[in-house]
């Protein structure tokens, strides 16, 4: 393998934009050390060197595409999986969800990366248990997703393996699944309520308008970017009321500002309410409310005056570079007009005076965060001397995308001279304040690094209790097997034993593999004295040097059955006269020995 990290590997990244360029799945967000883990378990299968070498293998072998996503994906779900935090859902959570929905309104439910559909169903069936099997057809609506379209038909055909359903309590069993053969179907009339499709989490619009979404275990693949960015997307697709619940190794601490902990224990998180007024403007758009629409309209007219009249000087620069925006106090301090507006900042002289702005826009938008200039010195006459304290703010959206950004212009001259006299006194304040800050910074760095941690060994988990199902699986075919192959030799030896004509086998060096009981009866030799031994040198009642000539006809390629009759005294001393029937031996085709028939017969013969 490549000796790059994980983030630089060229060949793992060249791989990852061919499965997104050729299949449209973008894995570019996972993070990197699981990712990376699974494809290698995947490359070893296949039995090529490294990820340039697999690339090739999948442009000549389109059918590995479907079984490295079945890999990487994973899949590993359960009924009532961690039970007691799905019991917290259902005594504390799903009561507060319904007294939040009065008068029959409609419940709405989304299971994100809802694999085969177990959890989608136990939602049901906790949901079903609260509202009855009438109200729950009429009022609830669950949306499964998932990335992987084989899980997503499993999951629309509702046939799941008893051993799956053993998390399930027999009652519930009883009640929601019908026994067919050998597996478990859930309840046709309920089943309609649970609609399934493929989402990408990352790239696709969410469901919106929920009372509850689950999404467990999933997040964890995600490097931290993509989460904030998925969790947003949840933000915006839950209700005020509504609750998410993740997976036990995702604690969301470092997004307080979207969810708030429900229930910390069992990763139950509840929406902060923020609603801005572009999500009110489409959720009213959607609902055709023209009323309320008109009543927005004039809010923002009252938003636009009420920035107009500003007492700070204030203007707004669109992502393209251009001056949007610019209130009252910003034409007066820097001498624009309203024809100003829409012209590019960098044509205007307050792009570079009193400061240079166009490369702090630039850091705003690259380090996503305000960007603080102060003390800046601006020379309107000799007497006149203003000091401003410019702030570039970044303008994003629920996405972290940039629209623009707004740059503040803080009249700071009175507070100036006030600011020096207070520096001296408060440096020791600020030095011990800096050390807590630090302090505080890197105890934030250590919890994301353990919270990291902790993701990767729920990974971990999750790969090794997949493989340990394909063990399980293989163990019980070997021991199926084992029971066909000892049924088999028992009849075989069943066979051997009931034949009345003894039987002996020689290899091709002539050593016994095989001595029956009859052969035991007639000479006297048990089969362990006598397997693996010479068949010449065995000192037993039969003429061996007779048929050496026998054998050895027998040993050529294509000879027919031989036959001798020869005079020999068995294991109690009586003379008898036998018969030998000597034939080759061939396995595929090729002479692997021969086989000796020795036939009692009587005195007269």
């Amino acid at each position: 393998m490549s000796k790059a990290t994980p983030q630089q590997d060229p060949e793992f990244e060249a791989l990852l934009q061919y499965l997104k360029r050729n299949r449209g799945f973008d894995f570019t967000g996972y993070k990197r050390p699981s990712l990376m883990r699974l494809m290698r378990k995947r490359i070893q299968r296949v039995g090529v060197e490294n990820y340039s070498d697999y690339l090739d293998y999948l442009q000549v072998h389109p059918g590995e595409l479907n079984i490295l996503f079945d890999t990487l994906l994973l899949n590993v779900t359960n009924f009532f999986r961690d039970a007691t935090a799905w019991e917290v859902l259902a005594t504390e959570i799903i009561p507060h969800i319904l007294e939040a929905k009065p008068n029959n309104e409609p419940i709405r439910v989304w299971s994100a990366g809802c694999a085969s559909g177990e959890e989608a169903y136990t939602i049901a069936i906790l949901l079903a248990e609260a509202l009855g099997a009438e109200a729950f057809r009429n009022r609830v609506k669950i949306y499964a997703t998932d990335l992987d379209e084989e899980a997503l038909a499993q999951g629309r055909q509702a046939i799941y393996p008893a051993k799956g359903l053993e998390t399930v309590p027999e009652q519930l069993r009883t009640k929601y699944f019908e026994f067919v053969g050998s597996n478990y179907i859930f309840r046709n009339d309920l089943r309609r309520c649970v609609i399934f499709g493929r989402h990408d989490l990352v790239h696709d619009a969410p469901i919106s308008r929920l009372d509850l979404l689950v999404c467990r275990n999933t997040l964890m693949y995600f490097n931290a970017d993509i989460q904030a960015r998925i969790l947003a997307k949840f933000h915006f697709a839950l209700n005020d009321a509504g609750f998410l619940f993740v997976g036990k190794a995702e604690m969301l601490l470092t997004h307080a500002n979207l969810f708030q902990p429900a229930n910390l224990k069992y990763r139950i998180f509840s929406r902060v309410p923020r609603i801005s007024l572009r999500d009110r403007l489409l959720i009213m758009a959607e609902s055709g409310n023209t009323e309320a629409s008109n009543q927005l309209v004039g809010n923002m007219r009252l938003k636009d005056e009420a920035f107009e009249f500003l007492p700070i000087a204030q203007i707004v620069v669109d992502i393209q570079g251009n001056v949007v925006l610019a209130n009252r106090q910003a034409r007066v301090l820097f001498n624009l007009s309203t024809q100003d507006l829409g012209r590019p900042l960098q044509d205007l002289e307050i792009s570079y005076r009193p400061a240079e702005l166009r490369s702090r826009i630039q850091q705003a938008y690259t380090e996503r965060r305000s960007v603080t200039i102060p003390e800046v010195e601006l020379i309107r006459s000799e007497e006149n001397i203003v000091y401003l304290e410019i702030q570039v703010v970044p303008l994003l959206d629920n996405s972290a995308d940039a629209l623009g950004v707004t740059i503040v212009f803080q009249d700071i001259t009175g507070y100036n001279e006030l600011e020096r006299e207070l520096q001296r006194s408060t440096q020791e304040l600020e030095t011990a304040y800096e050390e807590l800050q630090s302090t505080n910074e890197e105890l934030e760095t250590t919890n994301e690094e353990l919270q990291s941690t902790n993701e990767e060994l729920e990974t971990m988990n999750e790969e090794l209790q997949s493989a340990n199902e394909e063990l399980q699986t293989t163990n019980d075919e070997l021991r199926q097997r084992t029971e066909e192959l000892n049924r088999v030799t028992i009849f075989m030896e069943s066979i051997l034993t009931s034949l009345r004509v003894g039987m002996i086998v020689l290899d091709n060096r002539l050593s016994v593999q095989l001595w029956n009981g009859r052969a035991e009866e007639l000479w006297g030799l048990r089969a362990e004295e006598t397997v693996e031994r010479f068949f010449f040198d065995l000192d037993i009642g039969l003429p061996v040097e007779q048929l050496r000539g026998l054998i050895r006809s027998c040993q050529t390629e294509n000879s027919e059955e031989q036959t001798t009759l020869v005079d020999a005294v068995n294991r109690r001393g009586r003379n008898i006269r036998c018969r030998v029937i000597c034939t080759s031996l061939i396995v595929e085709n090729q002479p692997q020995g021969v086989i000796l028939l020795v036939d009692e017969r009587p005195d007269s013969f």
